[in-house]
């Protein structure tokens, strides 16, 4: 299994928005950065992914997982991107901010710090264990 964050404007899609989806999910779509269409073509069914509220809040809210591969996504006119399935997991007890994480020695590695615009980012399993405890899970 490989673990990811999902970056979501909350005013555009928020984890609640998400929840509401239920078990059909919803799609990933609209990316068009190629870095983070790699990223989505890498996913696998059952992958699960940090969900971030990006420019409001900037934290981590909850956990998606991946239930369809990348496929062609449907905004796209040129068909040259990907989107993904994703369905609701949970809501983190405790919200991760970017300022906590900013301040853990042992995450300053990640994409989330180091490439601030990445909206689909790889997260190590050390890491992943490291914020699913701050976020009391």
């Amino acid at each position: 299994m490989n673990y990811w964050l999902l970056k979501s404007e909350p005013d555009v899609w928020s984890i609640d928005q998400q929840k509401k989806a239920g078990s059909k999910g919803a799609t990933w779509d609209g990316v068009r950065n190629y870095q983070a269409a790699k990223n989505l073509k890498a996913m696998r069914k059952g992958d699960l992914c940090f969900f971030y509220h990006s420019n409001i809040g900037k934290e981590i809210v909850g956990i998606v997982e991946v239930i369809k591969e990348a496929f062609i996504d449907l905004t796209d006119k040129n068909k040259r991107f990907v989107a993904v399935q994703v369905k609701f997991k949970e809501k983190l007890k405790k919200n991760i901010t970017l300022e906590e994480i900013k301040k853990i020695k042992s995450l300053r590695h990640l994409s989330l710090i180091k490439q601030s615009r990445l909206s689909v980012m790889p997260i190590d399993s050390k890491s992943w264990k490291i914020l699913n405890n701050m976020g009391n899970i």
